[in-house]
Order: structure tokens, then sequence, then C-alpha cells
């Protein structure tokens, strides 16, 4: 795990857009709050990441808006943490097996 992620890392480990990533910064900062270094970059934390893999949840998956996600995070936030754990760990199984399923049909 690392101490810092850029914001094209974490557009990355959510897929979507950094700018997206940015609105989401800007709309949440009660919950996401990214240092900056000296170039002025957003460094987001791990906290930071797990909150925004909430909201992308909430937002891409639920169907909520903005408002909407924050209430849920704001009144519902353990179930929100858990499920939105749980699907990054089932995503990150079925990738695993996609892997070795393509691997033994070489």
């Amino acid at each position: 795990m690392k101490l810092f992620y850029t914001i094209s890392e974490v557009a990355s480990i959510i897929g979507e857009s950094t700018t997206l990533v940015r609105f989401w910064s800007n709309s949440f900062p009660e919950y996401i709050k990214p240092s900056r270094n000296l170039k002025q970059n957003r460094m987001f934390t791990q906290k930071d990441l797990d909150a925004i893999k909430r909201i992308h949840y909430l937002v891409k998956e639920k169907g909520l808006t903005l408002d909407g996600a924050r209430a849920m995070m704001k009144n519902n936030k353990d179930g929100v943490d858990n499920t939105a754990e749980i699907i990054g760990r089932l995503t990150a199984v079925k990738d695993m097996l996609l892997n070795v399923r393509n691997s033994l049909d070489k």
C-alpha cells in the first residue's frame, strides 16, 4: 500500500477520468482531503482513495445523485464501506480468475 496516490493513479484505480476525480474531490471536501506537493498536484491518501471508491459505488453503481451519496455516506457509513469493499474484493478475484483462464488458454 502506498502512502500517497496521484490523481491519475486514483482515476486509473476506479476506471474514471481525472476530471471526475477532481470534481468529486471538490464536491466532497468532508471526506476527501488531498494534500498538495511542491508542484501543487493533489496527493491522495488511502483514506481519500477509500472515500472515492465509496462515492464511485454510490453514484455509478447505485445511481445516486451527489446529494444522495453524501447523505448515504453520512447516515450509513458502515454499510457503504462494507459493500464497496466487498465489490472491490470480488472484482479483484474476478480479474485474477480471468488471468488464470487466459494463461491456461495459451
